[in-house]
């Protein structure tokens, strides 16, 4: 895409194009992590801030579009985990998905291009008529206003309770979508600092959501804040569970085993974890109000969409030798650039 701003900008920014800006518009009502296609900077995040420049992807020879391709597909899985099993929609240009399709099909991940084969005045219409499907996803004051509440609500640690506690309370208000944060004591935070080789302060430590609406298929989930906390966090297996997976890696690295052991990581979060859990009742919005409330709390553990930090650098390395293998995934990343 060649339109520009003249001067250096946060990459959201700096492309000026009328397509882009509805890309834009469409990843952020979306609610899912998004990222920018860029010619010259391969995949970059959205306040990653660029200089104006003039690659354009299909003026560059065939050799640099495969190297492009396998760059930008690692740094993907660098920055959200694995990518077997996943879809990953691209809104590009044909150049543009036809050299990803390789890389990510060698990730174990598909791809989903919904506007292949459209022209600019279809691709701004689709954006169009994407924007009146739902009117519950279009409603960034309410979820605003509402994330306000849910970081005062998440972050009340006189709310926490432990997992023995949370059980025995039982499921009768939790069968429902919403949030949760968790939290770690003293002892058990001195255990993640050993293990990340980084101090890890006692409090809350992550944060994430059950039953949104997966967009933009517009799937319905079964998950509930009950599921979710008892049945992949407190007793599921870590290929399940991102949390049990961060929490399991960082505990087998403190005590120098090899693999995750279940069990043990079981007992660890029983004796050292508190949890609080928000319901919120509108799916459809759950998505946007969980990447709201992340960006205000910025748990230490919590990774995909979350600015790069020392404790989050050593995490990604720490869960590579664990990865989830084929488990199926929602997340889908959107590329918001037909053109470098």
């Amino acid at each position: 895409m060649k339109e520009k701003l003249p001067a250096p900008a946060a990459a959201r920014d700096l492309y000026v194009s009328p397509l882009f800006k509805k890309e834009r518009e469409y990843a952020e009502r979306v609610g899912l992590p998004w990222f920018i296609l860029s010619a010259e900077h391969g995949l970059v995040v959205p306040d990653e801030w660029l200089s104006p420049y003039e690659r354009y992807l299909p003026e560059t020879p065939p050799s640099f579009r495969r190297a492009w391709g396998t760059w930008v597909v690692e740094r993907l899985e660098l920055l959200s985990g694995s990518l077997a099993g996943r879809t990953i929609e691209v809104h590009a240009g044909a150049t543009y998905v036809d050299v990803l399709g390789g890389p990510f099909a060698s990730k174990g991940a598909s791809v989903y291009a919904p506007l292949a084969g459209l022209r600019m005045g279809q691709r701004l219409a689709w954006y169009d008529a994407q924007a009146g499907l739902s009117h519950a996803r279009n409603q960034p004051d309410d979820v605003h206003a509402a994330a306000n509440d849910f970081c005062k609500r998440l972050a009340d640690d006189s709310a926490a309770v432990d997992p023995g506690e949370f059980i025995a309370h039982g499921p009768s208000s939790l069968t429902v979508p919403g949030l949760y944060s968790w939290w770690v004591d003293l002892e058990g935070a001195v255990d993640l600092s050993a293990g990340l080789g980084l101090p890890l302060e006692p409090g809350l430590i992550y944060a994430g959501l059950a039953g949104a609406t997966r967009w933009p298929s517009g799937r319905p989930s079964s998950n509930t804040l009950w599921s979710r906390i008892t049945g992949m966090h407190l007793g599921g297996r870590h290929e399940f569970s991102t949390f049990r997976r961060t929490l399991g890696c960082i505990l087998a690295n403190a005590r120098h085993e090899p693999q995750i052991d279940e069990v043990r990581l079981t007992a660890w979060m029983y004796d050292h974890l508190k949890v609080v859990a928000v319901p919120y009742e509108e799916p459809d919005t759950l998505g946007k109000l969980e990447g709201d409330v992340l960006n205000r709390i910025d748990p230490p553990l919590n990774l995909q969409g979350m600015a790069s930090t020392a404790t989050r650098r050593r995490l990604k390395e720490l869960r590579r030798p664990h990865a989830r293998g084929r488990v199926r995934s929602g997340t889908r990343g959107a590329d918001q650039r037909p053109g470098g």
